[in-house]
């Protein structure tokens, strides 16, 4: 599939790697992880760059363009991977807000996009349920109503950057039952509200994610967004985004993989001559190359199918996207570390920090062997 970069979506994307080349160092990145430290200095620099309101009405301080917002996403995506960025732009700038734009009332939308295009307000999606593995139409959480207000009670897993989030959207059901498509609504809760407990803890690839546990909290009628009992739609859509987001991260991560193993390999010598000469290890980096290729392509298509109108071959193609790349990333990973050698799992390299943030891509979602099965259930294999 052939795909050219429109002028400015060429410009932003050298702009935004000559920041991070410059100050989202390996080094910089890895002492931030150690020590536990959140730098707000970055998520103000991409508020600078517009990168927060990609896909936002100019009204509440976005660039607009919604026709292209899909593509801009994946153009910043890839240059994140390259960095390996710990930022939440993927839950915040991408999925919340797209939720918000697409089913937040006018109140809602003028109050919260505005922050969140500022860069003073983050948010993530509160979806997925420990029995429910990647199934986010399993929802035990409930919410009842209770004259103006709803009360909600349950708890969710493995939400990522729960533990930076000011607000979170959170899944519960309002009718019928765990598992059932209809019945699901998405509420807005506050980081503070009265009743929600958070359990933050660091992923191993240096993202972190929460625990979150509802008793008796409850919420103002007005924190419902779109229409109660029929949420399941715009969660798919978001995962959909999600997903397409990350393939894109993943395949600028193994883009750097790639070229930091082609500059290990044509230094490291053995019997007097550079590795990179043996014609085996040429044949590896020419199927890294080649799988890596095949993620780009296929990222592009579920990149382009984000608004096809037709929802089953959405799924089909974002299905197909994430198992293809979750091959890709494991084999690339695995090759690159195999090419350096014990150094490839070592601290000190990017090599290991690189192979960690593509198993967790595999695996955030739905990883390559749950989107196989849904795609041969979606084309009836």
């Amino acid at each position: 599939m052939e795909f050219t970069l429109t002028e400015e979506q060429q410009q932003l994307k050298d702009s935004l790697r000559r920041y991070l080349d410059k100050n989202y160092t390996f080094e910089a990145r890895r002492q931030r992880l150690k020590a536990g430290a959140r730098d707000n200095k970055h998520w103000s620099a991409f508020a600078e760059f517009g990168l927060l309101g990609i896909g936002v009405d100019e009204q509440f301080g976005g660039l607009g363009q919604a026709d292209s917002a899909s593509e801009d996403i994946m153009v910043v995506m890839e240059c994140f991977g390259r960095a390996m960025v710990i930022e939440p732009y993927l839950t915040s700038a991408v999925m919340c807000s797209g939720i918000l734009r697409d089913h937040g009332s006018s109140e809602q939308c003028a109050r919260l996009l505005p922050a969140m295009v500022a860069g003073t307000k983050t948010m993530t999606l509160a979806a997925h349920e420990r029995a429910g593995r990647y199934q986010f139409g399993h929802v035990a959480t409930t919410a009842r109503r209770v004259g103006e207000r709803y009360v909600l009670n349950g708890a969710k897993s493995v939400t990522l950057h729960g533990d930076t989030a000011d607000t979170f959207i959170v899944s519960a059901r309002t009718s019928g039952k765990v598992g059932d498509e209809a019945g699901i609504s998405l509420f807005l809760v506050d980081k503070s509200a009265e009743g929600l407990a958070i359990r933050h803890y660091p992923t191993f690839d240096g993202q972190s994610a929460a625990q979150l546990e509802f008793r008796d909290l409850s919420v103002p009628a007005q924190a419902l967004l779109g229409n109660e009992g029929n949420a399941h739609a715009g969660i798919e859509r978001a995962l959909a985004k999600g997903v397409a987001a990350l393939c894109a991260e993943a395949v600028g991560a193994m883009d750097a993989l790639i070229e930091q193993t082609r500059e290990y390999v044509k230094n490291r010598k053995q019997f007097g001559v550079a590795i990179g000469s043996f014609q085996a290890l040429q044949h590896r980096m020419v199927d890294m190359f080649i799988a890596t290729e095949q993620a780009r392509s296929i990222t592009l298509l579920a990149t382009l199918k984000l608004n096809a109108p037709d929802a089953i071959e959405r799924r089909r193609v974002t299905a197909a996207a994430k198992s293809l790349v979750g091959q890709s990333a494991r084999f690339v990973g695995q090759q690159a570390v195999q090419l350096h050698g014990g150094m490839g799992v070592t601290d000190e390299l990017p090599i290991s920090h690189y192979f960690k943030r593509l198993t967790a891509i595999d695996l955030t979602f739905g990883d390559a062997h749950y989107h196989r099965a849904r795609l041969g259930e979606l084309i009836g294999v």
